[in-house]
């Protein structure tokens, strides 16, 4: 979503602000801007569209100052313009902000009602009106602050400068992240640790319902009854080097090809190669005894729970139950005592994860998440964390953190299928050695890829296409679809196999691709079977499979991408880097924008 940067510094600010702003387009965007304070006067710059168009005009009109804020928006309240690009700003407060506030229109009528003049259609610019309100009745600053966010419903996080104030800065945070960092002399607030990469490397992570005031000197950090508070300092290992495309011509190639080396990164955490043992950190929870597994996440992290599902009721024989992360909690469900709940982001800050999450928490669940960012609110909120090492990953379309969440949840399953008594020591070396496979594996993948960049001209041609699957293949062919889909913007739909017959097959033609998905094994004929089917109806049937697959029904497909024959239980690992190729190649053709792909945010951090 949203992205934040705020630098209380002794440079000229705004090249370091449109530096930051460039780590945060990864969360997806529709206009930029940024505030400097020059003379204790507020000045702006704020364009519609891609940050281009914000460097287009300070090039123009240069920014002066050494104190401003920065922001890419994701439009919730108000359609995508200049004027309703952040900063929103008056005379004497300008801010950014992160998230939705619920109350605006109660308090829009209310400041209306006093003479205030509102010039956009965004929540934001009440929060503006609101703190200068408070400023109009001789409060300091902070007084202001404080008191405007005792009115303010919803989720958010700011940052707010104040003019005449070149010696303060005041950020805040409910439900949407915000960090603060420490420099030499200097400060800083951005949504996360890789905005403020570049800048410094001590952070401090604002909890729920913090905020703080921001001088040369350091911080000073209240929470939400405004008592000051003392927050720990960490060291972050994030640089500027790791979110640079190298030689590839987006972010998401980068990091398709990037999947050996982090899978690999992620196994060492947790597999002993010698052992050929898993070893996890020490869990909340014995695994022998949990009546139940709650699995919940969001959007490709979700796909990701759907395998693990499959994974943890075949091979440990633990009861799972599913839920998309932003249905979960409004059904209120019931849940066990002595349960579990595993929830998976790649940001950590998903806020229907989260929210999932504190749902779980109330319920007395045993709490553990997988996520790629250690020192997120999810892990923070967690009894224990399972780390994916995909490193930033700045493509809105996830691709290695998908296969590094499918890792973990792997070994995850592993280990409690020993617990369980459910497979021996024989096979879980068996498995864990598949594991190990992993990484080379996937690179040979990766040598297919000029042979589905052919096979994405077809694709690209389409209107529809179809994704097939039966078993763990299934969640592969709904993450293909979503996919292609996401960056391509043509229509696509997965299915499980055996549900063809049930009405999709009503929609094949010559005209209508199918992805089918069929590893070699127990479910090979079956799938087979529905291939054939849509080929006799003169669908165009691209195939992806192992050897033995290809031999045996390679003859009925248009194509035949293959991958390495493995254990089942690693399968979609593979299986998951020809669909990301196929759906990356297909965006390249039609020419889409394919690491900032429309309406599209990286980190969902509004409901």
């Amino acid at each position: 979503m949203c992205g934040i940067l705020g630098i209380l510094g002794k440079a000229p600010v705004a090249p370091l602000l449109l530096d930051g702003l460039k780590r945060l387009e990864y969360r997806g965007y529709d206009s930029a801007g940024m505030a400097t304070l020059v003379n204790g006067r507020i000045d702006r710059r704020r364009a519609e569209g891609k940050l281009t168009n914000l460097t287009a005009l300070l090039k123009r009109q240069p920014l002066a100052g050494t104190v401003g804020i920065g922001h890419t928006r994701w439009a919730t309240h108000g359609r995508p313009s200049e004027a309703n690009a952040h900063p929103h700003a008056n005379e004497r407060v300008a801010l950014v902000h992160n998230g939705i506030i619920e109350n605006f229109q109660e308090l829009r009528c209310e400041l209306e009602a006093a003479g205030h003049v509102f010039e956009t259609e965004t929540d934001t610019e009440v929060v503006v009106h609101l703190v200068d309100s408070c400023l109009e009745r001789q409060m300091s600053p902070q007084e202001a602050v404080g008191a405007a966010l005792n009115r303010l419903e919803g989720a958010f996080a700011l940052a707010i400068v104040f003019a005449g104030r070149h010696d303060l800065m005041i950020g805040a945070r409910r439900g949407s992240p915000l960090a603060v960092g420490f420099g030499d002399g200097e400060m800083y607030l951005g949504s996360d640790a890789l905005s403020l990469a570049s800048l410094t490397s001590r952070i401090c992570y604002l909890e729920e319902g913090d905020w703080a005031v921001l001088s040369e000197s350091g911080a000073e950090i209240f929470d939400a009854e405004g008592a000051p508070v003392e927050r720990a300092v960490t060291q972050t290992a994030l640089s500027g080097a790791l979110i640079g495309k190298g030689q590839y011509r987006h972010f998401m190639q980068k990091e398709i090809f990037e999947q050996p080396a982090v899978i690999g990164d992620t196994l060492q955490v947790f597999v002993n190669p010698q052992t050929r043992q898993v070893a996890l950190p020490a869990l909340p929870l014995d695994f022998a005894a949990v009546p139940r597994l709650t699995l919940a996440a969001c959007g490709t992290a979700y796909y990701a729970g759907m395998v693990g599902k499959y994974w943890f009721e075949q091979i440990a024989r633990l009861p799972v139950e599913l839920d998309i992360a932003s249905e979960f909690r409004y059904r209120e469900a019931p849940m066990p005592q002595g349960g579990a709940a595993l929830f998976i982001s790649q940001s950590g800050e998903t806020i229907d994860t989260l929210a999932a999450l504190r749902y779980a928490r109330t319920q007395g669940q045993a709490i553990v998440s997988v996520v790629n960012q250690p020192e997120s609110a999810i892990a923070r909120e967690s009894d224990a964390v399972l780390p994916t090492l995909a490193g930033p990953e700045i493509g809105v379309a996830s691709t290695k953190a998908f296969t590094t969440q499918l890792t973990v949840l792997a070994c995850l399953t592993v280990a409690a299928a020993r617990a369980r008594g459910a497979i021996d020591a024989e096979r879980a070396g068996e498995l864990t050695g598949a594991l190990t496979e992993v990484p080379a594996r996937s690179a040979e993948v990766l040598n297919h890829d000029e042979a589905i960049q052919a096979i994405a001209h077809e694709l690209a041609e389409a209107r529809d296409v179809l994704y097939l699957g039966r078993g763990v293949m299934y969640p592969l062919a709904l993450e293909g679809a979503l996919k292609l889909k996401e960056i391509s913007y043509i229509h696509a739909e997965g299915y499980a196999a055996g549900e063809m017959k049930h009405g999709p097959i009503a929609l094949i033609d010559e005209l209508v691709p199918v992805i089918v998905m069929a590893p070699s094994g127990p479910l090979f004929e079956k799938t087979v079977s529905n291939l054939s089917e849509v080929t006799a109806r003169g669908g165009r049937v691209v195939l992806i499979t192992d050897p033995r697959g290809a031999e045996r029904a390679g003859h009925q497909a248009a194509h035949v991408i293959t991958v390495p024959e493995v254990d089942a239980l690693v399968a979609p690992i593979l299986y998951a880097v020809p669909a990301q190729l196929l759906a990356y190649h297909t965006a390249v053709v039609k020419g889409t924008d394919v690491d900032q792909p429309r309406n599209l945010a990286k980190s969902v951090t509004v409901e």
